[in-house]
């Protein structure tokens, strides 16, 4: 299934067409890095929630921020719909669970935990890549 979904996404990137959409997605995921920065010193600092409460009202603003960007901006849609925001959230979900593995499981294997953090994003970008351009947002047959 891995495979397949690799193998899919192999030739995805392979269509020039794809090529803008997917640097539109590369690059809306940097920016929001520095708005979750944002929400965070909102949610912190100014509001005075603690960090854990702080840091998980970030990510869900930056989630829903993230998803009305992919949703309009890198797939040039509109009409979101509940049912995409939650396959948004899930797949959201999954990339954090392969994240926090891949980064727990390369420390356990002797790898200092600041690469196996970096080594670990690869990782869930890669679930995040296909979650969003062959499940949530793919492109169906005569639509």
């Amino acid at each position: 299934m891995a495979a397949d979904a690799l193998a899919r996404l192999a030739a995805f990137v392979m269509v020039p067409a794809n090529r803008v959409r997917l640097a539109k997605w590369f690059g809306a995921g940097l920016a929001m890095m520095a708005i979750n920065t944002g929400f965070l010193y909102l949610f912190v600092d100014l509001a005075g929630a603690s960090v854990a409460l702080g840091t998980f009202l970030a990510a869900e603003a930056s989630t829903l921020v993230r998803f009305f960007i992919n949703h309009f901006w890198v797939f040039g849609l509109r009409n979101p719909t509940l049912r995409a925001c939650l396959q948004y959230h899930v797949a959201n979900a999954g990339a954090f669970a392969v994240w926090w593995a891949t980064a727990n499981l390369l420390t356990l294997l002797g790898m200092h935990y600041l690469l196996a953090g970096i080594a670990a994003v690869a990782c869930s970008t890669l679930v995040s890549l296909a979650t969003n351009f062959l499940w949530i947002w793919r492109r169906r047959e005569g639509g």
